[in-house]
């Protein structure tokens, strides 16, 4: 969905669940259903791309089913309570401290590798 240039001018951007986390949700309370990439894109109201994008992502983890133009909700809901337990568990350790800076987490590896790491 296009954002108007002032809200992006401005930095106030939509703060909504994100299109992989709308995918789900949708191929979740339609679990008896498979639908197309634009089928779930009108759906959520979402670019088609976009949706194909986080599809494809979501289908890695083993979240969702593809066949032929068609897409469903894997059949293993426990695996998607999992993955939604643990996106919940980060988002409240980032709100709480910040997140993890990539500088300073580089600055604090150790130079050489773990005993365990070498032969």
């Amino acid at each position: 969905m296009p954002v108007r240039i002032e809200e992006f001018e401005t930095g106030d951007l939509p703060n909504g669940p994100s299109v992989p986390k709308q995918v789900l949700i949708y191929l979740y309370t339609n679990q008896d259903k498979a639908f197309t990439r634009s089928e779930i894109a009108t759906g959520i109201e979402e670019d088609s791309n976009t949706v194909g994008t986080a599809l494809s992502r979501l289908k890695r983890r083993d979240l969702v089913r593809h066949k032929d133009e068609c897409w469903a909700i894997t059949r293993d809901l426990e695996r998607v309570q999992d993955a939604y337990d643990l996106h919940t568990v980060t988002e409240q350790l980032n709100d709480e401290d910040g997140g993890i800076d990539p500088d300073e987490w580089d600055a604090a590896a150790p130079d050489e590798p773990h005993p365990s790491e070498k032969d």
